[in-house]
C-alpha cells in the first residue's frame, strides 16, 4: 500500500506523470470494457468448442498474426521515434514524408503476409493444428491482414498527436461486434467457423477504424497535400531503414519466442493442449490491461525527454512509472493467485487443470509489465540492437529447452520457460537502459574540484 501512496503523491506533484496517467486512464476505461467483452468472448467460445476446438481457433488466429509479425517493420515505433522528433521541431514536411513511407511499406508487407498465409496454410493445418481440412480456415482468417494494412502506422500517428486514447474507443466498438457474433454462435450452438468469423470481423473494424481516425488527425496536424511530400526531405533515410530493419528483427524474435506460444504448444503437443494453454494465457493477459495504455502513452514522453536531453527528469520519470506499475501488477497478481482456479472454472470445469500453467506465467508477466518501458527506452536512445541481442539469446535458450522439456512435461513447462524468457531478456534490457542514463548524466554533471 505504501508503494501506491508514494505513486499517488508523485502523481499529484508531477505534471508529466499526471499527463501520462490521464491519457492511460482514458485508454484504460475503454480497454477495461473491451477486456470484459473479450473475457466473455473467450468463455463462450471455450464452452462452445471445448479445449480442442478452442485451441484450434487460437492456432489459426495466432498463425496469421505470427506471419504478419515476421514480416512487419513495427511502423508505430518508427513513426514515434522520428515523427515525434519532427513534430516537436515543427518539421512538418519531414513528418509527412515519414508517414507516407511508413504507410506504403506497411501496406506492401500486409499483402505479402496474406500471400504467405495462402501458400503455407496446408502446412500449418498439418503440422501445427494437426487437423486435416482446416487450411481454408487459415486463409479466410488471413483476410484480416489486408484490413490491418495501416494499423501500426496509424497507431504511431495517434501517439505523436496525443490522440492514442481513440484506439481504446475503436477497440471497444470491435469488441462489442465480436461479442454479439460469438454470443449468437453460442446460443445457436453453431460451429467453429462462426466463432472465427466473429474474430475476423473484429480485426476488420479495428484496422479500418484506426486508419480513418489517424488520417483525420494527421490532416489536422499537416494540412492538405501532405501525401505529396518528397522522400528526399528525410535527412536520415539510411538510419531509418536501419531502425526499421532492426525493429523487424526484434519483432521476429519476439514472435518466435514469446507471442507464438500457442503455435509451439500445438506443434509439440496437440490442439487440446493448446486450448488449455490458451485459457491460462487469456487470463494472465489481464495484466496487460493497465500496462498497454502506459506503454502507448509513456513511449512518446520518453522520446521527448531524450530529445530534450533532460536526463535527471528522465531518470525520475522512470522511477515513478515503475513504482506505479509494480503496485498495480502486485495487486493483480495476488488476485489471480487466489481466484485463478475459479476464473478457469468459468471457462469450463475441464480448464481448471491449467492453474499450474497460470501460476508459472504469472511470474514472468509481472516482471515484464513492471518494467514495461525497457525496450521503448533503448529505441528512443537509438539503440535497437541491444534489445534484439538480449531477446535472441534468451529466446534461443528458451527454444532449446522447449524441445527437451515440453514434449515430456507438457504445456506447464512451456509456461515456465516463457517466464524465464521474460526475466532474462527484460532484465538485461533494463540494465542496459539504466546504464545509458547514468552515462548521459555523468557527461553533463561537472566534477567537483579536488
Amino acid at each position: 500500500m505504501s508503494l501506491l501512496r508514494d505513486a499517488w503523491s508523485a502523481l499529484e506533484r508531477d505534471a508529466l506523470l499526471g499527463k501520462v496517467v490521464r491519457n492511460s486512464l482514458s485508454l484504460f476505461s475503454s480497454n477495461s470494457l473491451s477486456l470484459v467483452l473479450s473475457v466473455l468472448q473467450g468463455i463462450l467460445a471455450a464452452r462452445l468448442l471445448g479445449p480442442a476446438g478452442y485451441g484450434l481457433v487460437g492456432i489459426i488466429m495466432g498463425y496469421a498474426s505470427t506471419v504478419n509479425g515476421l514480416l512487419s517493420f513495427r511502423m508505430s515505433e518508427l513513426v514515434v521515434r522520428y515523427g515525434g522528433e519532427y513534430l516537436e521541431r515543427g518539421e512538418r514536411d519531414r513528418l509527412a514524408a515519414l508517414v507516407k513511407a511508413a504507410s506504403l511499406t506497411e501496406a506492401a508487407v500486409s499483402v505479402l503476409a496474406f500471400l504467405v498465409v495462402i501458400l503455407s496454410a496446408g502446412l500449418a493445418a498439418r503440422y501445427i493444428a494437426k487437423t486435416p481440412g482446416t487450411s481454408l480456415l487459415f486463409i479466410i482468417y488471413g483476410l484480416g491482414l489486408l484490413a490491418n494494412f495501416n494499423l501500426e502506422s496509424s497507431r504511431g500517428i495517434l501517439q505523436i498527436t496525443d490522440r492514442i486514447n481513440l484506439e481504446g474507443v475503436i477497440n471497444l466498438v470491435q469488441a462489442v461486434f465480436v461479442t454479439l457474433v460469438i454470443a449468437a454462435a453460442f446460443f445457436m450452438r453453431s460451429g467453429l467457423e462462426i466463432v472465427l468469423g466473429g474474430y475476423l470481423l473484429g480485426k476488420m473494424i479495428l484496422g479500418l477504424g484506426m486508419f480513418i481516425t489517424a488520417q483525420v488527425h494527421l490532416r489536422r496536424a499537416l494540412q492538405r497535400g501532405w501525401w505529396s511530400a518528397s522522400f528526399h526531405s528525410l535527412p536520415a533515410f539510411r538510419e531509418m531503414v536501419k531502425f526499421a530493419v532492426s525493429s523487424n528483427l526484434s519483432a521476429t524474435v519476439i514472435l518466435l519466442f514469446r507471442e507464438s506460444e500457442i503455435l509451439w504448444v500445438g506443434f509439440f503437443l496437440s490442439s487440446e493442449a493448446a486450448g488449455y494453454y490458451k485459457a491460462a494465457y487469456a487470463i494472465i493477459s489481464l495484466l496487460s490491461v493497465p500496462a498497454n495504455p502506459l506503454i502507448l502513452t509513456v513511449y512518446p514522453e520518453l522520446n521527448r525527454l531524450i530529445v530534450q536531453r533532460a536526463w535527471p527528469r528522465l531518470k525520475e520519470f522512470l522511477r515513478k512509472v515503475t513504482t506505479l506499475s509494480f503496485g498495480i501488477n502486485l495487486l493483480l497478481a495476488a488476485g489471480l493467485a487466489v481466484f485463478g482456479r475459479w476464473v478457469l472454472w468459468i471457462y469450463g470445469e475441464q480448464y481448471v487443470v491449467a492453474y499450474p500453467a497460470l501460476m508459472a506465467l504469472l511470474v514472468g508477466f509481472v516482471f515484464n509489465y513492471t518494467f514495461f518501458w525497457n525496450r521503448p527506452l533503448l529505441l528512443s536512445f537509438g539503440m535497437p540492437e541491444f534489445p534484439l541481442k538480449a531477446t535472441v539469446l534468451a529466446g534461443l535458450a528458451k527454444l532449446a529447452l522447449a524441445f527437451l522439456l515440453v514434449p515430456q512435461l507438457g504445456y506447464v513447462a512451456e509456461a515456465a520457460l516463457l517466464s524465464f524468457y521474460y526475466i532474462a531478456s527484460v532484465g538485461a534490457i533494463v540494465w542496459r537502459g539504466l546504464k545509458e542514463i547514468r552515462f548521459r548524466l555523468a557527461a553533463v554533471v561537472p566534477k567537483e574540484p579536488v
